[in-house]
């Protein structure tokens, strides 16, 4: 099937066809091709400077351990704002539920998507509902959008980024996505997997007031897994940067479950975990301040900014010694995981 006329489930993964798709069909008609594309807009009301994203939701199951479709479409979007140096204020939710979703699966769902909200310190202001014929929808979908106030102190960009800074991960890799393939009738797992999903702006709220300005760029690495963002931050900052496998924290049930179907844990996706540059200046008052932080007990230094490149590279260094290139992923390994 042809790539270039036809939308495949992988234009959706968080890889190289989502990224061409967006810069070659999507942003043309409304901004310009080569701006960032970053986790949130800049916008303004008068003097007054916003941030604001927005996200879909379609993960199947609606259920799984660690968190719901509700949990996740709030995280998700708290998150996005979290990382684009705001603290986020308030959010929209819109569905999309399907005809015969059980009232109580709604209702579970929305509890989910209340609590996270809460603990998030953020009010759901806003929304939608339509439904849908019955298949039309696997259950039910959520759209959210979020508006965010910039931190003070935050000062993150991809021209900041520099030869010498460090990179920084606060918890294990690819538990969410393990977590969702798990519970596919199709792919069964024993052993206790557990999603990650979290806000994260009270932790990355205490990192820029921490570390200011030696905090530089943020992303969560959700589709696409780690791979993908790093090979955005390389790309965007024309930079290579130099990770090390023996520095990864991942849980064995994770790793086991990832080796024995032959998935590569830096492409798999997270849904409570932030990559952060950071300065050599303040990268151990950040590993700090995150192993203090509830949803930073596991976070670890694992790589670092190697140099300015023409040709930007991500390298993994391996635990025998070799060095092996990490792509940006093509399409995706695990579909319809958020």
């Amino acid at each position: 099937m042809d790539e270039t006329s036809t939308i495949l489930l992988a234009h959706g993964g968080g890889g190289r066809l989502m990224e061409d798709l967006i810069r070659r069909v999507i942003v043309p008609h409304f901004g310009q091709p080569n701006k960032p594309l970053l986790d949130a807009a800049r916008v303004s009301a008068g003097t007054q400077p916003l941030c604001f994203t927005t996200d879909s939701f379609v993960v199947r199951p609606l259920f799984f351990p660690g968190g719901d479709i509700g949990k996740l479409a709030v995280c998700g979007t708290v998150n996005d704002l979290a990382v684009s140096g705001a603290r986020p204020l308030v959010l929209s939710l819109a569905l999309i539920i399907e005809e015969g979703l059980p009232v109580a699966d709604l209702q579970a769902v929305l509890a989910g998507a209340a609590q996270a909200a809460q603990q998030a310190g953020v009010s759901i202001v806003t929304g939608d509902t339509k439904v849908v014929e019955k298949g039309a929808a696997d259950g039910l979908f959520i759209n959210t959008a979020g508006i965010g106030l910039p931190w003070e102190k935050a000062r993150l960009g991809f021209e900041r980024i520099a030869r010498g800074d460090r990179i920084l991960i606060n918890g294990t890799l690819g538990d969410h996505g393990m977590t969702i393939l798990s519970k596919r009738g199709d792919i069964p797992f024993d052993g206790s997997l557990q999603s990650d999903c979290a806000c994260l702006n009270g932790l990355i709220e205490e990192l820029i007031e921490a570390c200011g300005d030696g905090i530089k760029f943020l992303r969560d690495p959700t589709r696409g897994g780690l791979a993908a963002v790093l090979n955005e931050i390389a790309s965007g900052a024309g930079v290579s940067i130099e990770i090390e496998e023996a520095a990864l924290p991942v849980e064995p049930a994770v790793r086991a479950a990832a080796e024995m179907l032959g998935l590569d844990i830096l492409h798999i996706a997270n849904e409570g975990k932030a990559a952060v540059v950071v300065s050599e200046e303040a990268a151990g008052k950040a590993l700090e301040v995150c192993r203090k932080h509830p949803l930073g007990k596991r976070a670890a230094l694992i790589g670092r900014v190697s140099k300015s490149d023409d040709t930007p590279l991500v390298e993994l260094c391996t635990r025998i010694g070799g060095r092996r290139i990490v792509p940006m992923p093509y399409g995706r390994d695990l579909p319809r995981i958020c």
